[in-house]
């Protein structure tokens, strides 16, 4: 039997700093190409489905990330 080597994927590295309409942009961008995938998902173009949990998933990460910039914004101004 051959031992399998297992190895860690790399930690992400921190993104880019992004200002706050920045990220609403891509959040309209992410819901628009989901939206899409599900209409194609219904007429049965689709080939992966898989494709809509991953896009549901970078939307609520996007969503995250607009809630921390704002909670952030407002505790500078205080």
């Amino acid at each position: 039997m051959a031992d399998k080597k297992t190895t860690k994927a790399a930690p992400k590295k921190a993104n880019e700093v992004k200002t706050l309409a920045q990220l609403k942009e891509e959040l309209v961008s992410l819901r628009n190409d989901h939206q899409e995938s599900r209409r194609s998902h219904r007429m049965g173009e689709l080939v992966n489905p898989h494709v809509l949990t991953t896009q549901r998933k970078a939307i609520a990460r996007s969503l995250t990330t607009i809630k921390q910039a704002e909670l952030a914004a407002k505790k500078e101004e205080n």
